[in-house]
């Protein structure tokens, strides 16, 4: 579980680890961006839709909720259409439906409306979008892939950064509708990110392309079994079910402090714009802290014990809530930010880094998508229950908590479980003979003779009796027959002779046995 996985794309590509990759990377930065921060942003125009439709704020929350919840709670048929259409046609029609929704939203005339645009057809279209994104990314890096997970995770607090100010901007200039129909036209740069998930395609594919056809024209009466179109046999692996049971629990608390603490500050006498001023000191701490922690992960030390690493960052995370729950003015929250953003942006570095570790390549597409489902329950539990928290106690101290005590117990149980019940695997065969110790140039070419087979040693020996056999018919006929000198100088040359035709006058032959 705490290894690095050496992955193999479709079809038994390796992953390049450059190249193309550096696209995708490109691309999935800017799919992570949309799908983390779109529903943040969305909230800039609450007061405007509380205003249009004359509803409450705890309605229009839902527009978000929804949203996370469809980028979640899809996992799994983003799994299915994944394996059954491939990733980029996924995602191209992911952006079409992403910005779809908006557009519609735009000319809505109750909220139901927005709940079923914005909500479910633009939720669905960023999840179409998210999914596919992080297993083209693993796909295209094995060696490198810490750091592009740490890269390509940057992309939320950086569109977080840039796209409120934006839809603020949008606001004031055109309205909720002119600010919903532009964003749905900046949602179709997803499709461009789609095309840039080029399939891998192995080098000598176009060579061997008509043995291939010949193969499986021969093969075509054996039938071959179908590719799962989503694979629960992931269950079976005891790193993956550690790893979801975390995650779930993790989950419940991670995104309750960004939630509550621009509120808290609130509490505390604190102006609105001096408030939120919190989570833009969060934000930008995220975007650094997030690379970062993708290079450390990816040093040869620190890499077979990434799963260490991510328990290590959730109790960093848990920790700063419980100390942050005892906040007391406005500086202390900024200390808290601080210390937030970077466990905050170390868990979202290494979260999806830890999981292709585990389950590799092949299995990647389904174990995300059974994973976002069970976090999507946590999701729609943890913040809600938090505010009923709040609602029962009145004091945000709880609340911090509860948060940080949820996310320190996730770390404990991955680090604890994968500790007991993760055995290392044994060393291969080969690691045994490399430790024996061949010091001569000939005695390695003797093992290296005595492991052909028995036929071609009977083939090799019968012309060597004839030969013996005619020259004892010589020496009792009187005949004289040259024999070896016995003073011979030993060469190489000689040696090597000497190895391929086997004495039969009383020489040891090389066997195994005596090389080792």
């Amino acid at each position: 579980m705490g290894g690095a996985a050496v992955d193999m794309g479709a079809g038994g590509v390796k992953a390049p680890d450059g190249g193309w990759g550096w696209a995708v990377l490109a691309g999935c930065f800017v799919i992570t961006g949309f799908s983390y921060a779109f529903p943040k942003a969305v909230s800039v125009f609450f007061k405007e839709l509380i205003r249009e439709f004359d509803v409450g704020y705890s309605d229009t929350a839902w527009i978000s909720s929804i949203l996370l919840a469809m980028l979640y709670g899809t996992g799994p048929l983003c799994s299915v259409l994944v394996n059954r259409f491939g990733c980029r046609p996924v995602m191209m029609v992911g952006g079409l439906f992403a910005s779809l929704g908006m557009i519609l939203a735009s000319f809505s005339t109750s909220i139901i409306h927005i709940y079923l645009t914005t909500g479910v057809i633009t939720g669905l279209g960023l999840a179409l979008n998210f999914q596919p994104s992080l297993i083209m990314l693993n796909r295209y890096f094995s060696e490198k892939r810490p750091l592009a997970n740490g890269l390509s995770a940057a992309g939320s607090p950086v569109a977080l950064c840039c796209l409120s100010p934006l839809g603020q901007a949008l606001q004031y200039q055109y309205g909720w509708r002119g600010g919903f129909l532009i964003l749905g036209g900046l949602l179709l740069n997803c499709c461009v990110c789609g095309a840039l998930m080029k399939p891998l395609v192995a080098p000598k594919a176009l060579k061997s392309e008509d043995l291939e056809q010949d193969q499986e024209t021969e093969g075509e009466e054996k039938e071959k079994p179908k590719a799962k179109l989503l694979d629960f046999s992931v269950f079976k692996d005891c790193g993956f079910v550690i790893y979801t049971v975390a995650a779930s629990i993790m989950v419940l608390g991670l995104f309750v402090p960004p939630v509550f603490v621009v509120s808290y500050a609130k509490e505390l006498g604190n102006e609105d714009t001096k408030s939120a001023l919190l989570l833009s000191i969060l934000g930008f701490i995220d975007i650094f802290a997030r690379p970062v922690c993708g290079v450390v992960a990816g040093l040869k030390w620190v890499r077979p014990r990434c799963v260490y690493l991510f328990s290590f960052a959730m109790i960093f995370n848990g920790t700063t809530d419980l100390i942050g729950s005892q906040a007391k003015d406005y500086a202390s929250l900024v200390v808290f930010c601080i210390f937030f953003g970077i466990s905050y942006g170390m868990v979202g570095a290494l979260q999806f880094e830890v999981l292709m570790a585990i389950v590799g390549t092949e299995k990647f597409s389904s174990a995300i998508g059974l994973v976002l489902l069970m976090e999507a329950i946590a999701v729609l539990v943890g913040p809600p229950g938090a505010g009923r928290l709040l609602d029962a106690t009145k004091n945000y101290m709880y609340v911090f908590l509860l948060a940080g005590s949820e996310v320190v117990l996730s770390a404990l149980v991955l680090a604890t479980c994968n500790f007991l019940f993760i055995k290392t695997k044994p060393s291969a065969p080969e690691d045994k003979l490399d430790s024996v110790a061949v010091t001569d140039d000939t005695k390695t070419e003797a093992c290296d003779r005595s492991a052909d087979s028995e036929e071609e040693k009977g083939v090799r020996e019968e012309p060597e009796k004839e030969t013996q056999k005619e020259k004892d018919e010589e020496k009792d006929e009187g005949g004289a027959v040259e024999d070896r000198p016995k003073s011979v100088t030993v060469d190489s040359q000689e040696v090597e002779r000497f190895l391929k035709e086997p004495q039969q006058n009383g020489d040891m032959v090389a066997s195994p046995e005596t090389c080792l």
